[in-house]
């Protein structure tokens, strides 16, 4: 069976300062991401085990613990590489002109993205995907690990918006982390992304 294992960072933990602390970045690495890791893990295991035993009574839990982790385990794993310590500025090339034909520009595709990370109620993400049906960039909020994202989408860039990413820098100042975030989004690795999930787009088939 597949296992699932906690990804190295592609920088040091204090790379990000001043816009996100060593500590933070330790504990979020470390404990948060490692404990969806381990979740999903025992999740996949705690399964197989009732389909060996023909015991299915607990399915329902089990496959909703396996979303959460698993969902904590993608996400994070897409947000330390959207991140970097030479990241900042704007896009420019494909994903530029992308930004701007959905967007309008990148001001607004900026007010827009924080617009949603702000908005969110309780825990989740801002997201910037790739929409292979209407074949366009979207801004989703993704509620908890999981819950609100259109089916089907590809993240390309995402931005944590769980206090644990952000309280022991920015306390209850969440806009404060928003725009600090801006300095370190790592643009080329966004731009990757999008290259990606377009040339998935071109292998779908949609019937209408």
């Amino acid at each position: 069976m597949a296992k699932y294992t906690l990804p190295d960072l592609p920088y040091d933990y204090a790379a990000l300062e001043p816009h996100i602390s060593g500590k933070i970045m330790e504990l979020h690495h470390s404990k948060h991401h490692q404990a969806y890791v381990t979740g999903a893990n025992t999740a996949l295991e705690q399964l197989a085990e009732a389909r060996e035993s023909g015991n299915l009574a607990n399915v329902n839990k089990l496959e909703k613990d396996l979303a959460f982790h698993l969902g904590g385990h993608v996400n994070h794993s897409i947000f330390w590489t959207n991140l970097s310590p030479n990241g900042g500025g704007e896009p420019e090339g494909e994903l530029r002109a992308a930004i701007d034909e959905f967007f309008g520009g990148f001001d607004k595709f900026q007010a827009h993205f924080a617009a949603a990370a702000m908005g969110i109620q309780g825990s989740g993400w801002s997201v910037l995907s790739w929409d292979p049906i209407g074949e366009q960039l979207i801004v989703q909020q993704l509620f908890d690990q999981q819950g609100n994202t259109a089916q089907g989408t590809i993240p390309v860039f995402q931005l944590d918006m769980w206090e644990h990413a952000f309280y022991l820098d920015y306390l209850n100042v969440k806009a404060d982390y928003v725009k600090a975030a801006w300095n370190i989004v790592d643009w080329q690795n966004v731009a990757l992304r999008l290259d990606a999930a377009r040339q998935k787009t071109a292998g779908l088939l949609v019937l209408s």
